[in-house]
Order: structure tokens, then C-alpha cells, then sequence
């Protein structure tokens, strides 16, 4: 070679214009002077390199812009461009004749070349108008003929890039190329390099050329043309040889597969490459050539000799360099399918370099929860997991063969297997414990049947005692015997499969084990014909249930049974139609019964174990004695005693040595025997509620209190750990057992604008139902719905359709309204009611007036929860006035239509999981009928029990707890009791502290405890995250997943109703995304969802509120407090997102307005506002009293200070301003939830409970005031000891010496003041107004109610009224308190050095191993909690990190050099663009100075936002 064909370096720009090595799209013509840089592979290339956009760029958004404005101008302006343009072509047409003829005539060189230079200028600027066809296919010969000079290097070049360019100018110059031998010519060229940069314009033309007429390029052998020498071209060049490579294997003919598996080595070696776009690249190549040779086994060997296999392993692995797309990561994993069905050599491969290790780290790591889509394998989109499992399923022989070509294959795995038999064990031990609990979270059926398909192969093919060492690390009894609650037919035939194959190899091993898990009990009810309804299976009738699934299959698409088809042999079976005989369960289940089953063995009450029958006892012993206490309506002490003892003793077997199986647990009825217990017969009494008096309530008390004393004091002999873990784990393994809540995917369904006529008339995002409506034959007093088939919006709930009905069908109005039409015209403003006055705001608030529907559901909290007198409340417009009738079933009114109709067509299939595909398509026929008239309740009495008691000296925590309820529970009564008795250990852990504090001060009145300064109520609760079920959390995420699910009307009632009575079932990020859901709907949640896939959570800081419309506002940074009450008074009320900018600033966007709900929480902090506890400058007098800039002395949280019933409400009272900003408060804090902002305001935990609708009760105190309320506690005990002492002894009190700290009371020189307000007094009903023994008690009292309740109420009221203003403050109930704060203020925790590099990305002259970036992590890790807070203001304009910390940050903190002249490096300051979180940093020469001036920058740079 000569000097010219020396490799060139990655950037060209020293060489000549006409030496550089021409990029296909750098000199592309076009009508615009600047070149226009389009493809993908600059745009990737420019983001590898960390540049900013290109200067070319805003040329051409200005050229475009240019023409924009021309073209706006007159018709003399547009008739001039025309006739430029035909001048210009005209011109140009005349240059390419004279170009052709100097081509044609001229035989010297130097003529050609400027020939040839001309028309490489000429097309680069030419239009398309300006070249014919017939002028390209003259030039075509010509061209292809100087491309191969043999003599002049610079005619070459020259020749092949005009060639280039005639394939960008005219649509056809490919084709004329191609026919006049231009793709043999340029192979001929990189065949033998001589002169690199002719190669490198090669490459660029025939990318052009292999887009319109790939397979004459593969002909032509352009692959290996292509390929053989790319390592001498740059990283550019080598990415357009391999697009030449990808068009063509686009395009593979199946015919001849020779010419492309002779690239197969140089492609598997290109793979090992750092540069992702050429991996990628050269992976879809690869991807095309499987799929091409996929059905021959010779050539699948083939490709496994190249070294496919472990290339594509090391991809997808894990821990590899190199991070691809997920589309070309699942097309290796289909690679590896491929091979794997149809080479019996990359099994071997797969097995040797260890795939279930890597197999086992994807599933393991991959999130179930957030990963998998709603549509699978149903309507062809693929997923990771779903893959994984596929090639698990290809790994492993197959059970049955289809043909030929599959018997061979299986056979030879077979065999492999059998000599290797320590592969398939090592394949049990990663695989199998991981499968087992992917199936456990609750994922969809397509995963459930290919885990099960995947275990059954691996026992089928497993010998007897390698099988036991793999199933002695798993519980695959009690794991069977859960999948046995799954409905579906394909499921339960795998399933008893398994059983079968383990049974046959190992039951002297698992005998035992299935009956105490319940897998014998399950087989036997496949052949049961009566329904158990206490059971934990639920497949009774012979099994006409799963055999519905056979021909519900057509309505979901293919069939489980091709679910994991690989196509890898024809097969002529339809994919529709299930391969499954109907009868096959039945005949599985009688041949193991038959088999293996013995009578003593299907007995019960001989086959299980003693554990089971002791715990079965208890349970007995524990009802009948509850039953007695019912009947004879009294409790004593004495009976209490002997309940606690049976108690005890049953927390001692669940807590005991002795494992008990979820089968046993559930059998020995043990669960409804605790709700008996703790309800005082109530749960029994039915759902429905009957009305107890106060002395039922304090027995349910007594018995809260006593079970939860017993958990959390009871501990086994040799270890320190309480019982309720143990019983909430077997809880939720149990419910995990028997819930059948199903998942309504809506696979075929396309989101597209319909038209809802009922109930509001408009348009809508999603689909609508088509019903008929018809009068009950019967009903006279209503008139007939004279339209025939209407739209109604599916996620109205029936109660508005029920309105909008009687509108329309009701005797009194019909005449009145006979003369309209119920055509179009049937939803003028006379006719819609009043909540469609809503709908003509925004489309968002559709979803609100569905979550407030769902969330009526969702019962208040109280004293006492009584259903029967809500009635006396009602007035008789408020009841419903019609019932609605589907296919003769009463149908809810609280539901929304769609959920109804999902409901009813679940009953029908009875299946854990269905689809709504075929809901849209049918005509709805619902009747509608008069409501019966509702009898106003007659026993007044029952509707002021809540108030019989004192909340200061009888808590009632646990009143309420049995008066939630799910409205249809399928006939699934073991779930309902299992949720039922999670809800009460979830409120006896969340009491904890309360049940102690009882427990203790009673310890002091019997004597066992003397001593106040031993007065411990620290207690050890059980994190909340062990409620959390994992399988109802993963079926809410993938109901939330679904694209029917707009707003919460969209998912099935048992999501809302499970999240209004029992939210502690899921985890936080779930209930995030619910409640984002029913707040903004499911475009706005998805839009917070999208950016959150480093961490799986939705983030408020993240978000913006759907599709609202932003709005600016200006603060004045001196009167932020009158700016925000402008603000609220203009916004608050508006769906829109509010910026803020600040008086004489120039900032504006996120920055500004972060910090302004920074200074607005510090606003609220300020002394002298009178608003909370703590306010010290506050209590000096309201009159002449100066603002106090310093914040209010709250170490345990900001709670509003009291203020007496006496306070006249008049302006000079200060009253009023106090609930003025209350009231503005609110709506900051619901402004700042809606709008995704951060606050800084340390709200008490008591606050947020009185916020979430919570009663305080005389234990919270504490949480606010810890003095007071620990004498407060101490008080009440020398009260409740003094009524024991009187009822004891008979002594009265003035004889009694009770003292506190050895003080008497009297000698305390107590008021009846509220201590720190003296302002705030009561008048004791005993006369004196100090406080003694004889009025401690009322003492009490007073200070507990004007602490928590009448002093602060219309404080509390007023912020909630606030908040309302902006959002329902009901939707807040799904988070705890804890989980609130986090919600509204953010996180605050120590960095540690891997958040920081993983969550900062460093740029623009820095690198993770800079030394400035190594000082600057190590500085901010040493900052004290005020110095991270005044850091994070300065970078992002809020103290606190969003919910989810540094990874939540949009946009990701950034941290670049921030270049300064020289020796002013050391003096300058860092700078920041808080609207991008992006951090200009001086490189300081040492860590010390970089440390001061940081600090400085943090501290004194906070107050102003100026250009930088």
C-alpha cells in the first residue's frame, strides 16, 4: 500500500475538503445552504463524547424558520421562489450535460477529475428537479467505469463519492447503479484496500446502495467486502460498514445461506467491541441470520462454532461492559432460544459455561413488579422474563415430541443429560428456588405456566436422589399446593404433573409433606362434586369451572399451551385451540389418588400432624367460650382470665418449635377463632354490622389490649424475638393461599377518542360501552329510555348514571320533558347534571370525580362504626331512586359501570386471571327498576354511642377495625378472615406504644410498679413493611400497568377496595402510583412513572401534573407571605402548575420555584404567627406585639398551639389571621403535592395523624410535647390508682396519700389553666380552682381536650379546607404518617460514596476519577446535616432531597469544570443552575480550599437567582 492508505485518525478535519474521508450525510444535498446532520449514529456519536449540540444545528432551525416567515408573505413572494427555482433548475440541468460530455469525450485525467469535481459540487447542492432519470442512468456507467481506475487514486475517490450523491439526490440512482455492475465495482475496491480513503468512500456509497437493493449487495458479497478490513477504519466507518451489514440481513433470502454464514466469525468477534452502537449493530445482524437459519440444525451448529454462544452470553450478562437496548438484549436472549431449540451443541455450550447462573442473576435482579408489561406472548410483544423462560424451556428436553426433526433433537438432550447429570443438578439448585418465588409475587399466567413448565421438565428429567438434594433446599410441597388455588386449566395440569413425577420418583420422601402442606387435599378436590366454602381450594362441579378455559382461550389469543412455542418445526395445530383433553385433570387426579392415596391418608384428622390437631383444639376451646360469653351477654374477669390462658397457649404453639404448615394453619380454623375473640362475637354476628353497647366496645378494648400485650411481651425461652412476626408471615403466606383477586388485562384494546353520551356528553381518551336500556316489564311508575343503544362512559360510576337516568325516565319529569329528543340533543345544559359541570374544565378531572366516587367506599374512621343508622343522616333526595339489572343480577351502585361488568364476567369464568378484549365489541341489555324505599332507622339511641365514651380515659382504638369491608369477595370467606386479622395486628402494632402505656400505668395501679423514673414504654414494633403482601402488591402493579387503566373506575373494585380498608397490603411505591392514578389519571401517573427506572418509584419531584398548563408567577422576596395568599387566591382552585419567578431576578423555572416553597415553609416558622406550640414570643399578647424573625421552638414537630372556645372571633381577637393562614397553608401544602415541589416544614407525627383523619387520644401527646404528655400518663395513672385503692379498701380520697414524684398534688399549686397558655382556664365543675386529688381527673381531661381536640379543631379544619381547595385530602389515607412526611418534605439521610457515583453524573472536563471530583465526594460526605441542607439548597433550591433521594433528581445532579482564566482559579466561586441541578466547579488546587470555598458559595450565595 502506499502512504495514503495508512489508517486515518477519528477526526479528518487537517485533511483537504477533498480528501476527507466523506461521511454519506456530511455532504448530503440538500434545498437548505447548511448541511444538515441527520442520522442516528452522529447523534449517538455526539452523546458518547459528552458535546454539545452542533452550531449546524440552529442553522438549520434558523433556515427553516427563515422560510416559515416567507411563506407567510404575499403570492408575488412565493411566484419569485418558484422562478428562481425553475431558473435554477433549468441551469443545473445544463451543467450536468456539459459535466456528461467533458465525462464522455475527455480522455485526459486532469479533465476528468474536474470534471468529476464539478459534479460532486453540482450534486451537493442541486435539488431533486434538477437531475432526470434518464441523466442519472447516463451517469451510472460512466461512474461505475472511473470507480475502477486502475491508475489515478483521486478519479477513484472522486467517482465513487459523485456515486454517493447521485443516491441521495435521485430516488432511482440506486437502481441504476446496480444494473450497470456498481456493487461488484466497490466490492472489487475493499476486496483489496490499496488507498484508504477510496475504501472509506466505498463503505458510505454502498450503505446507500444497500437500503433500496440489499440482496443484489449480498450477491455482490458486499457482506465480506464490508467486514474484512473494517478494524482499519474509524469508529465512524466501522459503524456505516455494519448499517451496510444490517440493511442487507434485513432482507435475507432463505434459499442460500452461505453467502452471510461466512461473516458469522468476524461478527461474533466484532461483538467483543466496546462501542455500543457497533455491538448493537452487529447483534442485529446476528439476531436476522438466527432467525433466517433457525429451522436447520447443521446450521445452528454452525453458528455455535463461531462462538455465538458465548459472545451473546457475555452480553447478557449482568457484569458485562457493554449496556445494550432492551430490544436487542431480548433479541439475544431469543438468539440463544433459537439455538438452543434446534442444536443440541449450544445445550452442551450453554450448560458448560454455567447459563443458569447468569439466568438466575437476571430473574433475581430483573423487577417483577415494574418489569413486565400486561400484554405478553397474547398479542406477540416479548418481554425479559418472558424470554428467560423460553429458554429455560429449550434448555431442558422435551416431555412429549411433535415430529420428526423435534424426537431427534429431545432424544439427543437426552442423552446429554443422562451423561451429565451433575449439569441438570447444578441447573436445580440456581434455578429452582427462583422460580419458586417468581410464581409466589403473583405474576400473570403466561410466567406462572412457564415457571411450572420449566420445573416439571426438571423433575420429569432429574434422577431420584440428585432430585431430592435439589427439592430439600425448596418447600415445594407448600409451593404446590399454592399454585393449586390458580384457576386455570393448563396451571393445574402442570401442576399435578409435578406432583406425579415426585411422587413416583420420591414418596417415601414427600408423602408426608403433601399431606400436611395440603397437596393430597387438593388433588381430592379435583374429584369432589360438593363445594367447601371454608376450603382453601375451590375446584369443585368435576371441574366445569377450569374446563370453561378452553374456549374462553379464543377470546385471550393463543393458547398456554404455544405460549413458549419457539416455532422451531411446522406444525399445523391451530395456536386457538388448546391441546389439552377436557378430562385430563380428572384422569391425573384419580390416577395419583388411586396410586399413592390411602384412606388413613385422606383422613384428616389421622393423617395430619399433632401440631395441627393441638392447634385445631385451641381454636375450638378459644370459640365455644367466646360463643357462651355471646349468649350470656357478660363478661367477667374470671372468664377473661381463662380467654387469655387459651390464648397464650396458642401463641405459644404458632411461636413454638413445631413447624405448622399454611394448609394446617388455615384447616385448624385458628383465624376465625382470634376474630371471634377480639371482635366479642361481632365478626360472627355477619358483615352487615348489629348494634353493641358501650360495653362491648370496652370489652373489644380489653381484648385488643390484652392480645397485643401477649405479642410483644411473649418470647420464646432461648430467643428475644415476639410472635407477631411469625403470625403476620404465616398470615400472608396463607392469603397468598386463597386470595383469587383477578387481573384484567385488556390486551387487545386500543386506546383510541370515543364519544360518552351518559352521563356528561363528551368526548373521551378511551374506549365506551354500548348499552340498551329497558324498564322492568313490571315497573308502572317509571317511563320507557326512548333511545336504543347508547355510549356510556365506563368508569362513571352507576350512581351518576343513576342520576342522569332518573333525569330521564322519572314519571314527575317525563312530561315535562317529552317534547326533547334523547338523540343528540339529549345532553343539552337542561338535562346534565350537576357534576358534568365539572367535566368542561379540564379532561384530568374526570379522573378526581372517579377517585371521589371510589374513595366513598372507603369508610370514615371513628368511636364507633355504625352501617345501619348512616340512613338517619340521609334526606330522601340524597337516596338512589333506581337499581340496574344485569342479566337479572343487581349490579352496585357504587362500582363503576365497567368494574360491574369485569365483576359479573369474572363470577362467569371464575379465573384468577382474565382479559376485557371482548368487552367493547357487545351490546349491554340493562334494565333499571324503582328503588324500595329505604326505612329511616327508629332506634335514635345507637347513633350517639360513639359519644358514650371518654376518648381522654377510653381510647377506643380498636372500635372500628371490623367495620371495613370488601363488598364482593367472590365467596372467598378464608381471604376475607385473613385480611380481617391482618388489619388487627397491623393496628395493634401501630398502637404499640398506646397498648404499653395502658399496660404499664395499670402495672402502677396494682403495685407492681412503684417507681414513675421506671417508667419504660419504649417498645420494639414490627416494621410496616412486613404487611406488605408481595402478590397483591405485583396484581395491583400489573392492573396499573394495563392501558385501560385512565383512572382508578379502570381497575377492578377489589383495588380500591383492598386500598381504602387495607392499604398496609402494599408497598409504598404502589401505593405512590395509585394514588397518582386517582389523582391525575393514568397519563400524568405513567408521565412520573417513565423517568423513574433506576429506582422502580414514582417521585413527586420528578413529575409534572399530566397535561395542566403552567403558570408564572411574580414574588416579591420581602413579602413572600402576601405573594403566596395573591397566589392562592388566583391558582389554588386551577389545575395548573405554578413557576416562579422572582422581583428584579432574572431566574425562573425549577430552581426558583423549589426555593420559593422553601421560604414559604420557613414563613409559616416564624414566631409571632400565633399557629403553633412553641411559639413563645406568641404567648406575650397578641396586641403591640413585633414579628420575631426567629423560628419557633419545635424539636419534635410544628402542632398547633391551642386557642380557647372563649376567643371571640373578631378581627382584634388575632383569631381570625390565625385561621387565615391556616386555610393558606393547606393550600401550599396541596399546591406543592400537586405540583410534584418539596417542602420543608417538620410537621409533629401528631399533626399528620389529625391531618390523615386520625382521633388523638391523651398517648399522642408525646409525640408533640414529651414533658407534658409523660405527666399527663403519670397523672391519669394516680387517678386510675386511686379508684382501685377506693374500690379495694372503701376509702375516699382525702385519706388516700398518693403523691407525685413524692409530692401531693396539692403542693403542685396547679390552676385549672392550660399549662403555658394561662389565657386558656376552665371552670372545674367542684368550685375550687386549684387542682387537688378530688379534681385531678377532670384536670385531666380539660388539659387532654383543649390539647388535642376542642383547642385545636378549627385550627385543623381550616388547613383541611385548605387543602381541599386544591386537592381531596381523603386520598392521603393510603400513607402513614411517616410515609406522608416522606411524600410532602422529601428524604433526608447520610451520602455514602457509592450513592454519590452512582447518582452524579460528572461532565464537560471531569471524570468519576478526577482529582477535584475525589476532594469534592469526599467533602460533601463530611457535611453535618445544615451543611447538606444549605448544599442541596444552593444546587437544586430545596433543602431536602425528593422522596427517593439522589436517584430521584430530575435532572440528574451534574457536576462540570467550570473553566477560569489561570491564576484565578483559586479565587473564583462555584456557580449553579438550579433549574438543571447543575453544579460549575473550579478545579482548586488542594481540598481545603475547594472546602472553603464551597462553603461560602452554599452559605452566602442562598437569596437570588442572577446569570452566572
Amino acid at each position: 500500500m502506499e502512504n495514503r492508505g495508512q489508517k486515518r485518525t477519528d477526526t479528518s478535519e487537517e485533511l483537504p475538503a477533498d480528501k476527507r474521508a466523506c461521511n454519506s450525510v456530511e455532504f448530503r444535498p440538500s434545498t437548505s445552504v447548511s448541511p444538515v446532520r441527520t442520522p442516528m449514529n452522529e447523534v449517538h456519536e455526539a452523546h458518547d463524547a459528552d458535546m454539545d449540540t452542533s452550531s449546524s444545528t440552529s442553522g438549520s432551525m434558523r433556515s427553516e424558520g427563515d422560510m416559515e416567515r416567507d411563506s407567510s408573505g404575499s403570492c408575488d413572494s412565493d411566484n419569485n421562489y418558484r422562478d428562481y427555482y425553475r431558473r435554477r433548475s433549468s441551469g443545473d440541468q445544463s451543467k450536468f450535460k456539459k459535466v456528461m460530455s467533458s465525462l464522455t469525450e475527455s480522455v485526459d485525467e486532469s479533465e476528468q477529475l474536474a470534471a468529476l469535481n464539478e459534479l460532486c459540487e453540482l450534486l451537493s447542492f442541486c435539488s431533486d428537479s434538477s437531475l432526470s432519470g434518464l441523466m442519472a442512468d447516463s451517469f451510472s456507467p460512466l461512474l461505475v467505469k472511473l470507480a475502477r481506475h486502475e491508475s489515478n487514486p483521486d478519479i477513484m475517490l472522486l467517482a465513487i463519492r459523485a456515486i454517493t450523491y447521485f443516491c441521495d439526490v435521485h430516488p432511482r440512482a440506486s437502481a441504476y447503479l446496480v444494473r450497470h455492475d456498481a456493487v461488484p465495482a466497490l466490492c472489487q475496491r475493499l476486496s483489496a484496500i490499496e488507498y484508504l480513503d477510496v475504501a472509506e468512500q466505498c463503505l458510505q456509497a454502498l450503505e446507500k446502495i444497500s437500503q433500496e437493493h440489499p440482496l443484489a449487495c449480498l450477491q455482490s458479497g458486499a457482506i465480506l467486502a464490508v467486514l474484512n478490513y473494517i478494524d482499519f477504519f474509524s469508529t465512524v466507518l466501522q459503524r456505516v460498514a455494519l448499517s451496510t451489514v444490517v440493511n442487507i440481513c434485513k432482507k435475507l433470502p432463505s434459499e442460500s445461506p452461505s453467502p452471510f454464514m461466512d461473516a458469522v466469525p468476524i461478527l461474533c468477534n466484532l461483538l467483543q467491541y466496546e462501542d455500543r452502537q457497533l455491538v448493537e449493530s452487529v447483534a442485529t445482524c446476528l439476531i436476522k441470520i438466527t432467525e433466517q437459519v433457525g429451522n436447520r440444525s447443521d446450521m445452528l451448529d454452525a453458528l455455535c462454532k463461531h462462538g455465538l454462544v458465548q459472545q451473546a452470553v457475555d452480553l447478557i450478562n449482568l457484569n458485562s461492559r457493554t449496556s445494550l437496548c432492551q430490544q436487542i438484549y431480548l433479541g439475544l436472549i431469543q438468539v440463544l432460544v433459537k439455538l438452543a431449540s434446534g442444536s443440541v451443541l449450544a445445550v452442551r455450550t450453554l450448560f458448560e459455561i454455567n447459563i443458569s447462573r447468569i439466568l438466575k442473576d437476571i430473574l433475581s435482579s430483573f423487577d417483577i413488579s415494574h418489569g413486565i408489561t400486561s400484554s405478553t406472548t397474547v398479542d406477540g410483544q416479548c418481554n425479559q422474563v418472558h424470554e428467560v423462560l423460553k429458554l429455560l424451556n429449550e434448555l431442558l428436553p422435551a416431555t412429549t415430541t411433535a415430529g420428526e426433526q423435534d424426537s431427534l433433537i429431545t432424544s439427543e438432550k437426552v442423552a446429554f443429560f443422562t451423561s451429565r447429570p451433575d449439569l441438570l443438578q447444578s441447573f436445580g439448585l440456581d434455578l429452582l428456588p427462583v422460580l419458586i418465588q417468581v410464581v409466589n409475587s403473583g405474576v400473570n399466567l403466561y410466567v406462572c405456566y412457564g415457571c411450572l413448565s420449566v420445573i416439571s421438565k426438571f423433575v420429569y428429567f432429574s434422577k431420584s436422589d440428585l432430585l431430592l438434594e435439589v427439592l430439600e433446599c425448596t418447600n415445594i410441597s407448600s409451593f404446590l399446593a399454592g399454585v393449586f388455588t390458580r384457576k386455570d386449566f393448563h396451571v393445574l395440569l402442570l401442576s399435578l404433573q409435578i406432583v406425579e413425577t415426585v411422587l413416583q420418583k420420591l414418596s417415601h420422601a414427600f408423602l408426608s409433606s403433601f399431606v400436611k402442606e395440603g397437596v393430597f387435599s387438593a388433588v381430592d378436590s379435583f374429584l369432589s362434586t360438593e363445594r367447601c366454602s371454608h376450603s382453601m381450594f375451590h375446584t369443585s362441579n368435576g371441574l366445569q369451572e377450569v374446563a370453561s378455559q378452553k374456549s374462553a382461550s379464543r377470546d385471550g389469543g393463543k393458547c398456554l399451551c404455544f405460549a413458549f412455542d419457539t416455532g422451531q418445526s411446522p406444525t399445523t395445530s391451530d395456536p386457538l385451540v388448546c391441546k389439552i383433553d377436557e378430562d385430563s385433570i380428572k384422569k391425573l387426579a384419580e390416577h395419583i389418588k388411586g396410586s399413592y392415596f390411602s384412606a388413613e391418608t385422606m383422613n384428616l384428622e389421622k393423617g395430619l400432624t399433632a401440631i395441627f390437631h393441638k392447634l385445631k383444639t385451641l381454636a375450638s376451646r378459644l370459640a365455644h367460650m367466646v360463643s357462651v360469653e355471646m349468649v350470656n351477654s357478660s363478661s367477667s374477669d374470671e372468664r377473661e382470665e381463662e380467654l387469655y390462658l387459651i390464648l397464650r397457649d396458642i401463641v405459644s404453639v404458632l411461636n413454638g418449635e413445631d413447624p405448622i404448615s399454611t394448609f394446617e394453619f388455615l384447616e385448624s380454623g385458628i383465624v376465625r377463632s382470634l376474630l371471634m375473640y377480639l371482635s366479642n362475637g361481632q365478626y360472627m354476628d355477619g358483615k352487615e354490622g348489629a348494634v353493641r353497647g358501650k360495653n362491648h366496645l370496652c370489652v373489644i378494648e380489653k381484648r385488643f389490649k390484652a392480645f397485643g400485650n401477649l405479642l410483644f411481651s411473649f418470647s420464646k425461652p432461648t430467643s428475644l424475638e415476639c410472635p407477631l412476626p411469625a403470625l403476620i408471615k404465616k398470615l400472608q403466606s396463607s392469603l397468598a393461599f386463597v386470595e383469587t383477586f383477578p387481573v384484567i388485562l385488556s390486551q387487545k384494546v386500543k386506546l383510541k377518542s370515543s364519544h360518552a353520551k351518559i352521563p356528561y356528553g363528551r368526548a373521551t381518551s378511551y374506549p365506551c360501552l354500548k348499552v340498551q336500556f329497558q324498564k322492568v316489564e313490571e315497573e308502572l311508575s317509571l317511563g320507557e329510555y326512548v333511545a336504543d343503544v347508547v355510549t356510556v362512559d365506563p368508569f362513571s360510576t352507576l350512581d351518576r348514571i343513576e342520576k342522569y337516568m332518573w333525569s330521564k325516565v322519572s314519571t314527575q319529569k317525563a312530561g315535562a320533558k317529552s317534547a326533547q329528543s334523547d338523540g343528540e340533543g339529549s345532553c343539552s345544559s337542561q338535562s346534565r347534571t350537576e357534576d358534568s359541570m365539572e367535566s368542561d374544565c379540564m379532561s384530568n378531572q374526570v379522573n378526581e370525580m372517579q377517585l371521589e366516587d371510589n374513595m366513598e367506599q372507603v369508610p370514615e374512621k371513628g368511636p364507633t362504626k355504625i352501617t345501619g343508622c348512616q340512613r338517619c343522616d340521609k334526606d330522601e333526595e340524597s337516596s338512589p331512586k333506581l337499581v340496574f339489572y344485569l342479566d337479572g343480577e343487581e349490579l352496585e351502585l357504587g362500582l363503576t359501570l365497567y368494574q360491574a361488568i369485569i365483576q359479573r364476567k369474572f363470577k362467569e369464568e371464575n379465573d384468577g386471571s382474565t382479559s376485557s378484549s371482548n368487552l367493547w365489541s357487545r351490546v349491554y341489555k340493562v334494565t333499571y327498576g324503582k328503588a324500595v324505599e329505604q326505612i329511616n332507622c327508629q332506634d335514635h339511641d345507637c347513633c350517639s354511642l360513639g359519644n358514650a365514651t371518654d376518648s381522654s380515659r377510653y381510647p377506643l382504638l380498636f372500635s372500628d377495625i371490623f367495620a371495613s369491608e370488601l363488598t364482593d369477595m367472590n365467596g372467598c370467606t378464608p381471604a376475607y378472615d385473613i385480611l380481617s386479622l391482618l388489619k388487627c395486628l397491623e393496628g395493634i402494632n401501630r398502637f404499640r406504644f398506646h397498648l404499653t402505656a395502658h399496660d404499664r400505668m395499670f402495672g402502677f395501679v396494682k403495685g407492681a410498679i412503684d417507681d414513675f423514673d421506671n417508667y419504660n414504654l419504649e417498645v420494639n414494633g414490627v416494621p410496616q413493611s412486613e404487611f406488605v403482601n408481595s402478590k397483591l402488591t405485583e396484581k395491583l402493579e400489573q392492573q396499573m400497568r394495563d392501558p385501560l387503566a385512565v383512572s382508578i373506575g379502570g381497575l377492578p373494585a377489589w383495588c380500591s377496595q383492598l386500598m381504602g380498608s387495607y392499604p398496609f397490603l402494599f408497598g409504598y411505591d404502589a401505593r405512590c402510583k395509585y394514588f397518582w392514578l386517582a389523582m391525575l389519571g393514568q397519563q400524568a401517573s405513567q408521565s412520573r412513572l417513565s423517568r423513574s427506572d433506576e429506582v422502580g418509584v414514582m417521585h413527586p419531584r420528578r413529575q409534572n401534573s399530566g397535561n395542566y398548563s403552567r403558570k408564572k408567577f411574580l414574588v416579591d422576596r420581602s413579602k413572600v407571605l402576601d405573594s403566596a395568599i395573591q397566589m392562592m387566591n388566583v391558582h389554588a382552585q386551577q389545575k395548573v402548575v405554578l413557576e416562579v419567578e422572582y422581583h428584579e431576578e432574572v431566574g425562573t423555572g425549577l430552581g426558583p420555584t423549589l426555593e420559593f416553597y422553601t421560604l414559604i415553609s420557613h414563613e409559616f416558622q416564624k414566631s409571632g404567627l400565633c399557629m403553633w406550640r412553641g411559639d413563645h414570643e406568641a404567648q406575650r399578647g397578641i396586641k403591640d406585639l413585633e414579628r420575631d424573625e426567629s423560628g419557633v421552638l419545635a424539636p419534635l414537630g410544628l402542632f398547633p398551639r391551642p386557642w380557647s372556645p372563649r376567643v371571640d372571633i373578631s378581627v382584634g381577637s388575632g383569631f381570625p389571621n390565625v385561621m387565615e393562614k391556616f386555610v393558606l397553608l393547606g393550600q401550599i401544602v396541596g399546591k406543592a403535592l400537586q405540583d410534584g415541589r418539596v417542602l420543608d416544614l417538620p410537621f409533629s407525627k401528631a399533626f399528620y395523624k389529625l391531618v390523615l383523619g386520625k382521633e388523638l387520644t391523651m398517648y399522642d401527646i408525646q409525640l408533640f410535647d414529651h414533658e407534658l404528655g409523660r405527666a399527663l400518663l403519670e397523672f391519669q395513672a394516680l387517678v386510675e390508682k386511686k379508684k382501685y385503692l377506693e374500690s379495694m379498701n372503701g376509702e375516699s380520697s382525702s385519706r388516700l396519700d398518693l403523691r407525685y414524684h413524692r409530692t401531693r398534688i396539692e403542693d403542685l399549686c396547679l390552676e385549672f389553666t392550660l399549662p403555658g397558655y394561662p389565657d386558656y382556664f376552665a371552670e372545674p365543675a367542684s368550685g375550687s380552682k386549684m387542682v387537688n386529688m378530688s379534681n385531678l381527673e377532670e384536670f385531666v381531661s380539660f388539659v387532654v381536650d383543649a390539647t388535642i381536640k376542642t383547642g385545636i379543631s378549627r385550627q385543623v379544619e381550616a388547613f383541611k379546607s385548605g387543602f381541599c381547595q386544591v386537592l381531596p385530602i381523603q386520598h392521603l389515607r393510603l400513607f402513614s404518617e411517616e410515609e406522608l412526611e416522606r411524600l410532602l418534605c422529601g428524604e433526608h439521610s447520610h451520602w455514602d460514596a457509592n450513592e454519590l457515583l452512582d447518582h452524579i453524573k460528572f461532565d464537560h472536563g471531569y471524570t468519576a476519577s478526577s482529582a477535584p471530583i475525589i476532594n469534592f465526594l469526599q467533602i460533601i460526605q463530611e457535611f453535618d446535616i445544615g451543611q447538606q441542607r444549605s448544599f442541596l439548597r444552593f444546587v437544586t433550591g430545596a433543602p431536602r432531597l425528593p422522596s427517593g433521594g439522589l436517584a430521584s433528581l430530575n435532572p440528574k445532579l451534574t457536576v462540570v469544570r467550570k473553566h477560569c482564566t489561570g491564576k484565578w482559579v483559586d479565587s473564583d466561586l462555584p456557580s449553579v443552575m438550579t433549574c438543571a441541578n447543575y453544579l460549575k466547579l473550579p478545579p482548586y488546587s488542594s481540598k481545603e480550599l475547594m472546602r472553603e470555598k464551597l462553603l461560602y458559595a452554599i452559605t452566602e450565595g442562598q437569596g437570588s437567582f442572577h446569570l452566572s
